[in-house]
């Protein structure tokens, strides 16, 4: 986040006092008015300037003001935050919008179906009815939000009213972002309410009702949408079970409203509108029917007896998260049976779970091939044999690398393993016995590296944090240490090869050679190392065989020294000899 904006004061008006965070718009922050005496808050988003080019900041500049026209005209309904003014401050660009006191409906949306209360059928209808009138209107000026979710949903303080806020993504409100929709440029909180043809650049105005209904399903069932399964064959979203508390009329609603295919949607938020109308309608009628057959059991036309148009009417596929399955071809009545085999089908699923993968084929067999389910249950079983099977190879290979101690390759295996319940429990066993490992193994390194480094034996202390695996808790520490060896390694190679290079300039080439040894490889000197290495080494071969000759010289003449001395030693002691045999003649 820019924590520098704090306080920093936009047009000598708008002080920064929060940031609200970044989006695809830019960067967002609650700003107070200070021209008014109760510094009222208002929001500021800086716009995104990916570059200062002129002519970039010329077109940008043009859109910009065509496009705040459209912000201008959306702030003109009651749910939709006010549009207050919009400006350029040294080449940026500053919409002002107005505040909205409330909380997001994220505080609101139950976190899973064991915590926190699910939303009743009515509000959810309510929910529905309150937003789809703001779409219509949105799409009524020709834009499309595009990031219809929970946090951009605010109940407001005043009146309890949703309002819609966050309109950076808008379709018309291009800035320059064309084509696909990388999922790298995405909020994470985005995910799972986006459509598919939004990541395509097909974004429709029933993208938006996509969202909406992936909200309202979320609140009935208290699963996130990303945590919902989907099925291989149709792509359809599969999120109604038999515990759902949903009549079949609003099932059907809201899967028409997530259709994978955006040409079998609601094409409308109107048509929804209408639907639901028509829905509640029908709902009355069926309880005043049923009032009526209890004060006369013999009435045989009772419209409870009768199938609903709303739901004979309408063109859905609901694939097995519905009870209804092709409502343009058959009847409420008709689609009873398909009830209990997708419950059947549901049952497969729990045994498949828990672990008993025969009974749960058993059961997803048992249901007959004329069944809506059949081709369901059918590609579910195949699922289950590769999935199991992979999971019981996953395991074995973790189980066989807990034997042997390689703790990193236990969690690789580990990941690998499918989302089965029964394998996941036992694979987790073999995780904690090999994350408690590796942060043992972990410890028992840095000691190892830090000995080491304390014996500025840096290659060795490095060589040791890198046999540290990588799914330690000290992965910041070990990255730290080693950057920091790293260094004084380098810094210790260049001080070996100073000294080399002092201790030859006087000739010691022998403890130069010494010197250039210990500088290890990988290090930014070595290559330098080496060509003084193969230089001081030539020298100091060339300078032992000098001093060899020199000492054969001194051998030499030292040898000469001796001889003569004993030459002329042997002359005078034959002198006397001579004297006396002169001696002895006369």
């Amino acid at each position: 986040m820019n924590y520098h904006m704090i306080g920093k004061v936009l047009q000598a008006r708008y002080q920064i006092v929060q940031s609200l965070g970044a989006g695809v718009f830019g960067q967002t922050y609650i700003a107070v008015d200070i021209d008014y005496p109760d510094n009222p808050k208002c929001v500021v988003k800086q716009l995104k300037v990916n570059n200062s080019q002129p002519s970039y900041l010329d077109t940008l500049r043009l859109r910009f003001l065509t496009e705040t026209e459209t912000l201008k005209r959306l702030g003109l309904h009651q749910q939709i935050p006010e549009f207050i003014t919009c400006f350029e401050e040294n080449e940026r660009f500053y919409l002002i919008q107005e505040f909205i006191e409330g909380h997001s409906l994220t505080a609101e949306l139950p976190i899973n179906q064991q915590w926190g209360c699910v939303w009743t059928e009515n509000e959810v209808i309510e929910f529905l009815e309150d937003v789809l009138n703001i779409l219509e209107f949105v799409h009524s000026q020709g834009v499309i939000h595009c990031d219809i979710k929970p946090e951009n949903l605010i109940r407001r303080a005043a009146d309890g009213k949703l309002v819609l806020i966050d309109f950076g993504s808008i379709q018309s409100v291009d800035f320059g972002i064309e084509g696909e929709l990388p999922i790298s440029r995405i909020p994470v909180t985005s995910l799972g309410y986006i459509p598919p043809e939004q990541f395509i650049g097909q974004t429709q105005p029933n993208s938006d009702i996509y969202a909406l209904g992936m909200i309202a399903i979320q609140a009935l069932t208290g699963i996130e949408p990303l945590q919902l399964q989907i099925d291989s064959y149709s792509n359809e979203i599969i999120w109604r079970t038999p515990n759902t508390q949903v009549s079949d009329y609003l099932a059907a609603v809201l899967s028409q409203m997530i259709r994978y295919n955006f040409q079998n949607r609601f094409q409308s938020a109107a048509e929804v509108l209408r639907v639901l109308k028509q829905m509640t309608e029908e709902t009355e009628e069926h309880v005043s029917s049923e009032v009526a057959v209890e004060n006369d059991a013999s009435d045989q036309n009772s419209a409870f007896g009768k199938s609903s148009p709303l739901l004979t009417g309408m063109t859905v596929g609901l694939a097995a998260n519905s009870l209804l399955m092709g409502l343009g071809v058959y009847s409420l009545l008709n689609t009873s049976p398909a009830y209990s085999e997708t419950e059947t089908l549901y049952k497969a699923t729990e045994e498949y779970q828990s672990g008993d993968l025969q009974s749960a084929i058993a059961l997803a067999k048992s249901i007959p091939s004329y069944s809506n389910v059949y081709p369901e249950a059918k590609a579910t079983i195949e699922e289950w044999q590769q999935q199991w099977q992979v999971a019981a190879q996953q395991y074995l290979a973790a189980e066989q690398a807990t034997k042997e101690g390689r703790w990193s390759d236990v969690l690789a295996s580990a990941a690998k393993v499918p989302d089965i319940l029964y394998w996941q429990s036992k694979t987790d066993k073999l995780v904690q016995q090999a994350r408690v490992n590796i942060e043992v193994q972990t410890q028992e390194l840095l000691t190892k590296a830090y000995e080491k480094a304390g014996a500025r034996d840096f290659s060795a202390a490095l060589e040791y944090l890198r046999q540290i695996p990588k799914e330690n808790s000290a992965g910041a520490l070990v990255q730290r240490k080693l950057a920091e060896y790293n260094e004084k390694r380098q810094i210790r190679a260049a001080y070996f090869l100073h000294n080399a290079q002092k201790r030859a300039a006087i000739g010691d080439f022998n403890s130069a050679v010494k010197f250039l040894r210990q500088i290890p490889k990988n290090t930014l000197v070595y290559a330098q190392a080496q060509i003084k290495m193969n230089e001081y080494t030539q020298k100091q071969h060339l300078q032992n065989q000098i001093q060899k000759v020199a000492l054969d010289k001194v051998a030499i003449k030292k040898t000469n020294s001796f001889v003569s001395n004993n030459s002329a030693n042997k002359m005078t002691n034959s002198q006397p000899s001579n004297d006396l045999q002169e001696v002895n003649i006369r």
